[in-house]
């Protein structure tokens, strides 16, 4: 097994600054958007103001799954704590589903009892103002989430973009208002970003499950064969039974390498421990690597390039591409008994 040295610490301290900027950005935008719907009384606006809320605890909750994920991994966890990323990225898309239920049902009320909307320049003005922040915010977060493989900040840097798509909504239904004069549309903006946010939480929601639930990432998994397929030779026979799970920035991979059946153990383990060395490094894993190596049992013989084979059965007529289907496949073929 071989195991990718550990991210610094000045990597932690970001990650941790990035999640705490969020929480501060969250809180300000929170208190200016409310105070544009005491002013304004506009239902698109509180929809606005409720799903900020949704921002500022999901910010804070970003900040202690980021410092509980650069655990180092222990007794009871031994595989670290990154998965905790992943039950962030669920809390999160959770309350992205709740704010829009009760943005759903402040855009009834509005419906039922009649919405009237005062002041609607300084509203203009206000969710412009806190659309543009949240838009900065949002993609600052996106960046730093994928430079240092945070789920949780990329989760929290979607959410802060969606809000500032609902300002923009928020924003073209106020300019509806204000041009028609019919107060109707105030409440209808609001359900449609209700229903839209609503869809936002359930993608988040599922993508957080796939992580917790292992669920392969095909991305990663193709650029790990794509490398694999590339060393294919000299030793390394075939590739199966290929694993890769994430937690948090960390990977864990595991494989099978089909190597000759006279190598030794020892000769078997370098060749092992080197390509697990070159694939770390090439395709930039964060993480852990073990390869399993399983004698060739003279059933690759066609594709097996080692020229000196005491117990060769057939000759070798060429190495075969390796496929995704080929590397996940958790059988090796076997000679029968007798061949």
């Amino acid at each position: 097994m071989l195991t990718a040295p550990a991210p610094d610490d000045a990597d932690a301290r970001l990650r941790w600054r990035a999640a705490l900027l969020s929480l501060v950005v969250a809180t300000a935008v929170l208190a200016i958007k409310f105070w544009a719907f005491e002013v304004t009384g506009s239902k698109a606006v509180l929809s606005d103001a409720l799903e900020s809320i949704v921002n500022v605890v999901a910010a804070a909750f970003a900040i202690g799954g980021i410092v509980f994920a650069g655990l180092p991994a222990d007794r009871n966890h031994p595989f670290g704590h990154g998965k905790i990323e992943f039950f962030a990225a669920a809390f999160e898309g959770g309350l992205i589903a709740f704010a829009a239920l009760a943005i759903l049902w402040e855009s009834l009320q509005g419906f039922v009892q009649g919405s009237t909307v005062r002041e609607l320049d300084f509203g203009l003005l206000v969710v412009f103002v806190a659309g543009v922040i949240n838009a900065a915010l949002g993609t600052f977060l996106l960046r730093a989430g994928r430079r240092y493989r945070s789920l949780t900040l990329i989760a929290d840097g979607r959410h802060v973009l969606a809000d500032s798509w609902t300002s923009a909504g928020v924003l073209i239904g106020l300019l509806l208002v204000k041009l028609t004069g019919l107060p109707w549309i105030d409440p209808a903006v609001a359900a449609v970003m209700a229903v839209w946010l609503l869809i936002t939480g359930a993608r988040l929601v599922r993508h957080a499950a796939g992580g917790l639930l292992d669920e392969e990432d095909p991305e990663v998994v193709g650029r790990i064969v794509e490398m694999l397929g590339n060393q294919v030779g000299n030793g390394v026979i075939s590739v199966h039974h290929l694993r890769a799970i994430r937690a948090g920035r960390f990977h864990h991979v595991s494989a099978h390498l089909v190597v000759p059946e006279f190598w030794s153990v020892e000769r078997a383990h370098d060749l092992a421990d080197g390509l697990a060395a070159r694939v770390l490094r090439q395709v930039a894993l964060e993480g852990e690597i073990t390869f399993h190596t399983d004698p060739c049992h003279r059933a690759y013989c066609e594709r097996c390039d080692v020229e000196v084979c005491s117990v060769r059965a057939q000759p070798f007529l060429g190495r075969q591409p390796l496929t995704i289907d080929d590397a996940v496949r958790p059988d090796a073929p076997r000679l029968s008994p007798g061949t």
